[in-house]
This record gives C-alpha cells, sequence and structure tokens, in this order.
C-alpha cells in the first residue's frame, strides 16, 4: 500500500519508518532534531495504537466494543478518539460512520492488511473453482447508538468500532504540534496519505507530490505552515475475497465498499482530522462529491476512476508549475 508520494528527498531532516501497514515519514526544519522528534512521533502512534486498535485484543476499544452494550471507563485519550470520529460522523451525515468494524472484519479486513493480503493469496481459488460473488452485507448499528459521557463510552451489543478514518488523521496532527512545541522546530508528519504540519514551514512551504499509486496523474502542491492534506483512497488498501476485489472505504448505508466512482480524493484543510473526514466522505458520495466540497469552500482534487481529474474550492491555487 504506498504512500501518498512526496517530492521531499530522504535526507538528514527525514525519518521514515513502517507503521500500522503504511509508511511514515517525519520531516523537520532542523536535521539534528530529528532523533527526537522521531521519539516524540513514535510514542504517539504507540499510545494511539494501544487505545484504539481494533487488531490487538489488548487494546481499550477492543474491550469496550466486547462489554456486551456495558459502559465502561475509557481513557481521556480513547475518549477523545470516539469523540472525533463522532463529530466526523456528525459533520458527514454518517458517511463516515465508526461503527463499520464489524462490516470490515465481514468482507474480510479482521486483520493488519499485510496478513489480510498474504492469507487471500495462499487462499485464491483455482481457475476451476466457481466464481464467488460479494459477500453479503453486514448491518453497521449507526454511530449515534454509540454513547459517550466523558469517560463513560458504551457501544451497542455486537458493534465493532472502527476508528482508522480518523484515528491515523488525529494523531498525525497531534504528532506534528508535538514535535513544534517540544523540539522547537517545524514538522510535517505523513502516515500514509495524512500528512500534518505544524511550527514554522521551510522557505516557500511544505512541497507535496499529491499522487497514491506510480503511473497516477499527479500534482505538485504548497502546503503552508500548520496547514494539512489528506488523500483517500479506493484503490491503496485492497484485497480478495474470492474473485472479488475490496477496499476498505465502506458505505455505511450498504455495508459494502463504497462504488469506486473516484479512485482518490485529496482535500486540504487547517487540521489533518478535517481533511481526511471530507476526502473519505467525499468517497463514499461518489458522484455528490463534487457539489459537496463546492459548498463547502474546500479545496480539493477528485481522481475518476478513468483518470479524469476534478478540483474543487481553491485546489487549483496550491498547485505548483511542473
Amino acid at each position: 500500500m504506498p504512500p501518498l508520494l512526496e517530492t521531499l528527498p530522504v535526507g538528514p531532516d527525514c525519518a521514515q519508518w513502517n507503521v500500522w501497514g503504511t509508511l511514515a515519514r517525519l520531516v523537520v526544519t532542523e536535521p539534528a532534531a530529528v532523533p527526537a522528534a522521531r521519539t516524540i512521533v513514535e510514542d504517539v502512534l504507540a499510545a494511539v495504537d494501544s487505545a484504539c486498535s481494533r487488531f490487538r485484543p489488548d487494546s481499550e476499544l477492543v474491550r469496550a466494543c466486547r462489554a456486551g452494550g456495558s459502559p465502561v471507563w475509557v481513557s481521556p485519550l480513547l475518549a477523545g478518539l470516539v469523540a472525533v470520529a463522532l463529530q466526523a460522523a456528525r459533520e458527514t451525515d454518517g458517511d463516515v460512520d465508526p461503527t463499520v468494524g464489524a462490516a470490515l472484519c465481514h468482507l474480510g479486513y479482521d486483520a493488519d492488511l499485510r496478513w489480510v493480503v498474504l492469507r487471500d493469496r495462499s487462499s485464491a481459488p483455482t481457475s476451476s473453482a466457481p466464481p464467488t460473488g460479494l459477500p453479503e452485507p453486514s448491518p453497521v448499528a449507526g454511530w449515534r447508538r454509540v454513547r459517550l459521557q466523558d469517560c463513560e463510552l458504551t457501544v451497542p451489543y455486537g458493534t465493532q468500532l472502527d476508528l482508522g478514518a480518523t484515528a491515523k488523521a488525529w494523531a498525525a496532527d497531534r504528532a506534528a504540534r508535538q514535535v513544534a512545541r517540544r523540539c522547537r522546530v517545524g514538522a510535517l508528519v505523513a502516515l500514509g496519505g495524512d500528512i500534518a504540519t505544524a511550527g514554522p514551514a521551510p522557505a516557500g512551504g511544505w512541497r507535496v507530490r499529491v499522487q497514491d499509486q506510480p503511473g497516477d496523474p499527479y500534482c505538485v502542491v504548497g502546503v503552508p505552515a500548520g496547514a494539512a492534506l489528506a488523500t483517500s483512497s479506493t484503490v491503496s488498501r485492497q484485497w480478495t475475497v474470492g474473485d472479488t476485489t475490496m477496499h476498505h472505504i465502506v458505505d455505511p448505508r450498504t455495508g459494502r465498499p463504497a462504488s469506486r466512482v473516484w479512485r482518490t480524493v485529496s482535500v486540504a484543510a487547517f487540521s489533518c482530522v478535517r481533511a481526511n473526514t471530507l476526502s473519505t466522505a467525499a468517497l463514499v458520495r461518489g458522484d455528490r462529491a463534487v457539489p459537496w466540497l463546492t459548498g463547502l469552500g474546500a479545496p480539493g482534487r477528485l481522481v475518476a476512476a478513468d483518470g479524469r481529474i476534478r478540483t474543487t474550492g481553491d485546489w487549483s491555487a496550491k498547485e505548483e508549475a511542473q
């Protein structure tokens, strides 16, 4: 699953490593700060993983989902992450819904994607095997049924939460801010397609190449200090069930992968959570995404299944000459 590609070369001001099935990348304006900055980012990611990974049996989120509908006292960190996810659902009329966890498991995404892909390859049907169709949809409980009062979380019986649409973006925002504050540098933190910045930017801003897959159309944008950029994709995180290709953006109304109207949607905002919320919802909305983003005034770049590009807001003003 290639991450969003950047024009910045790997140099003394940069560190990168694999995490959460994608690539984490850290760039700072002072190379001497890289070791301390990386430790800060890794600490943030470890805390978020412990709080809300749905693949760890010891995570707080899994424990809350196994409580059978009973209230569970959770850490302020998990409470905050759930609150962010519920706010994203509210702002998108349920297009970004954290209760899609069971649907994702039903579709085969029930472990780290690396193992899902390996498992599917090892169990691929032979050419003589009959074709298999899309699995029957799994009901989505709906975000309004989740109850959060301070640090008391109640997840409906049988519901699995998946905070992937917001938690990774939140972690990028948090890590960039902490690096900038504690190391007193400008920082860019990229977690796959989620990019957050904080502190002073390099001269001319952070230059980011927006491209999901090699061969996809791309552009280079300038990201000003404190801004964020998120790219959501229907092609980067995918796997097969039988002879059906799945992807991880679930339409909560069907419990199935959203229609592939768009290969990718990129949105710029002043927080990565906001950018990712809009880019994910746009994939779910399909044909309705362009007028919706336009109405919000959100700078967006949408790549259709056939490679054609649509932009919204002032996205074109962010692009640099190639």
